[in-house]
């Protein structure tokens, strides 16, 4: 039986790995190491030939992943994406058809966003949750917490230059739920098949995590 799909992406966990499979062989022992480092939510980003028969081995084969695709652009790759066996989509930006497509997919979403009238588009559509990015680039932690007055409702995932200095802002903000980034899978350790080094840094980035409930 395929996996139940999460009630909501920025619930999942605090730090979301963002991942680009070159080699869909890679798939299954990254994911492997990211989950028993701690982070169990991973997005496959749907930039490589690979991607989809990515997301389809760790369905499949890593039980305690709870696998997405990311850069999610068209409603083709919606389809192709939840038929994989994604369980959550992530999309830099939104169209109305894109979004149309995610709402139907029966999988939770997060468009993404980077300015106000962009946020308020989406609340206009009863749209919520969203991705923030590129989050450094369109105004960092600064900007998220300028949007948490008059837009209390919406609650965001930063993406775009998020690392281990500046996680902690995001995620003490009260409109965050989760981040993503990759300082986790450094490409030098990806190449190497350095499973142990990937490990020790998606722990590290969970106990970064774990900070915010102090």
């Amino acid at each position: 039986m395929p996996a139940a799909p999460a009630a909501s992406v920025l619930d999942l966990a605090p730090v979301v790995p963002v991942v680009v499979v070159e080699d869909a062989a890679d798939a299954v022992p990254l994911a492997r190491a990211l989950v028993e480092g701690g982070l169990p939510a991973i997005e496959v980003t749907l930039r490589t030939p690979a991607a989809l028969d990515a997301i389809r081995a760790i369905a499949a084969e890593v039980p305690d992943a709870v696998v997405g695709a990311g850069t999610v652009i068209s409603p083709a790759n919606v389809a192709d994406s939840v038929a994989a066996g994604a369980r959550f989509l992530v999309s830099p930006g939104w169209t109305d058809a894109l979004l149309v497509a995610m709402k139907g997919s029966g999988v939770p979403f997060l468009p993404g966003v980077s300015t106000t009238s962009e946020v308020v588009a989406l609340l206009e559509r009863g749209v919520t949750e969203m991705k923030f990015f590129p989050a450094e680039a369109a105004g960092g932690a600064a900007y998220l917490k300028s949007l948490s007055g008059p837009l209390p409702q919406a609650r965001f995932c930063p993406t775009g230059g998020v690392s281990p200095a500046n996680a902690p802002s995001y995620l003490a903000l009260k409109n965050v739920g989760c981040v993503g980034g990759s300082w986790m899978l450094p490409g030098d350790a990806v190449a190497a098949k350095d499973w142990d080094r990937v490990r020790q840094l998606a722990r590290e980035a969970s106990l970064i995590a774990g900070e915010r409930s102090r």
